[in-house]
């Protein structure tokens, strides 16, 4: 789920143009007669309007049990990240909003938080959680973690030769073999940060210079590139869409240099929801330990600590979203600059 420059572009117009007001924290009550009241009225609601860019073949999974068990339909409208952020906006300028419950990745997540269009909420639910994954002003939970690892074709690049740092990608071997995303740069930002500003950048321009970076957009072209080999190792794929690419038979590996750089994807309940009590209830089973093993069965990283994730023992480096929102244009630069061997 790549946060694209398309998509920085439009979160800067955005939040230039804040309407952020005091909002007022809803706590889930976690049983007793007040959750009741919500759950009866959520029936009466019976549906509700989710916007969410998991991918039409999952999201499936993860609705229908709350369908069965509440008898709550819940209507879905798939679309990419930026193309939700710009219906949530719009719908909230034009005082007509329709949308429920909304899940993207962590900055538009956090963009539509400044704008005052997400609800604040206090869940015991929340405590199942890893560390970060629900924000202080609490708008958003995140739901899973989209974690960039490098990929190889298994039959260009044998595992021992695999770098074990990101200056071993320095090596005369990889000159000609390595491909990138063309707009993760928040990902080479936050490289360039561990290995401190200076360093870095020199890095970098080491890199494209000496070895060059095949540059491709899309991260499903990336990785089909690594399948058939026409990019022997991908410095920026996610690791669930390699393992599904492993089960099709693909010839390719995934391997994490520590620490894997990983984006939130988050879950909030709108503002002025129109079925609020149906949401609320939504919000929570999209973070409860059955959806979160669906996460997890599909190869997400759930952010539930009583869910084993498919990277255990992988450290993770989990990027802030309003860092990432406050710095996109400096990093969108850089990383462009960066790839002209500037």
């Amino acid at each position: 789920m790549q946060f694209s420059a398309r998509l920085a572009r439009f979160l800067a117009a955005a939040c230039a143009a804040l309407s952020l007001g005091a909002l007022a924290q809803t706590t889930i009550p976690s049983g007793g007669d007040a959750r009741q009241r919500i759950i009866e009225a959520a029936k009466k609601e019976a549906s509700l309007l989710f916007y969410t860019t998991t991918p039409t073949e999952y999201v499936k999974d993860l609705v229908e049990p709350f369908e069965k068990q509440y008898g709550i339909k819940v209507h879905v409208w798939r679309a990419r990240s930026e193309v939700i952020l710009q219906r949530v906006i719009g719908e909230a300028r034009a005082n007509k909003p329709i949308v429920d419950v909304v899940q993207s990745i962590a900055p538009p997540m956090e963009t539509l938080h400044r704008e005052g269009l997400l609800l604040p909420i206090s869940s015991a639910i929340h405590k199942d959680l890893g560390a970060g994954a629900v924000p202080g002003h609490r708008a958003w939970a995140s739901t899973l973690r989209y974690v960039f690892v490098q990929a190889y074709n298994t039959t260009k690049v044998a595992r021992e030769e695999l770098p074990k740092t990101y200056t071993d990608l320095l090596h005369p071997r990889w000159k000609g073999r390595l491909g990138i995303e063309s707009s993760d740069h928040e990902w080479v930002s936050s490289i360039i940060k561990d290995m401190g500003e200076d360093a870095g950048t020199r890095f970098f321009r080491e890199l494209v210079r000496g070895n060059g970076l095949s540059v491709r957009t899309g991260h499903p072209l990336l990785l089909n590139l690594t399948a058939s080999a026409e990019v022997p190792l991908a410095l920026t794929v996610y690791q669930y869409s390699v393992e599904q690419a492993k089960k099709k038979g693909s010839a390719i590996e995934w391997f994490a240099i520590e620490p894997a750089v990983a984006i939130a994807d988050g879950i909030a309940v709108a503002r002025k929801a129109p079925s609020p009590n149906a949401a609320l209830l939504f919000y929570e089973h999209m973070l409860g330990t059955e959806s979160q093993r669906t996460v997890a069965r599909i190869g997400y990283v759930p952010t539930s600590t009583k869910v084993d994730s498919p990277l255990t023992g992988v450290r993770l480096k989990v990027l802030e979203a309003g860092a990432l929102l406050d710095e996109q244009d400096s990093s969108l630069s850089r990383f462009e600059a960066l790839l002209q061997g500037k």
